[in-house]
């Protein structure tokens, strides 16, 4: 992968730590939460299409930062973490290689071919 994708995924990552250490929540918080979003690979139990679905949803930037948005705008630090792990697990994925899903399977991924 291109290295300035991992630069910039790295100062993303390094954004969520800067947004966690503005909550109230101690730092072993985000050290246990920060895989959770892993979880959603369960979907692959279910075949490559549930797999692809679940990943991507736990897996979007996009989504992270509109709960973390929902969670500012409603004062709600939970919310908030939330959308701050799903934000850095995702930077952090991707400064290793790993992109959202295609249907076609698991190593297959918008970043290219895992393992490639």
């Amino acid at each position: 992968m291109n290295t300035i994708i991992k630069l910039e995924e790295t100062a993303l990552f390094i954004l969520g730590i800067f947004l966690f250490n503005r909550l109230s929540f101690e730092w072993w918080w985000f050290l246990v939460l920060i895989l959770a979003p892993d979880l959603s690979m369960i979907g692959y139990a279910f075949g490559n299409k549930v797999g692809a679905l679940l990943y991507n949803i736990f897996h979007h930037k996009g989504i992270a930062l509109l709960i973390y948005g929902a969670g500012c705008y409603l004062s709600n630090e939970i919310m908030q973490l939330a959308g701050i792990i799903l934000f850095s697990h995702s930077a952090m994925d991707r400064i290793f290689g790993y992109g959202l899903k295609y249907e076609k399977g698991f190593k297959y991924t918008h970043l290219g071919e895992i393992g490639k």
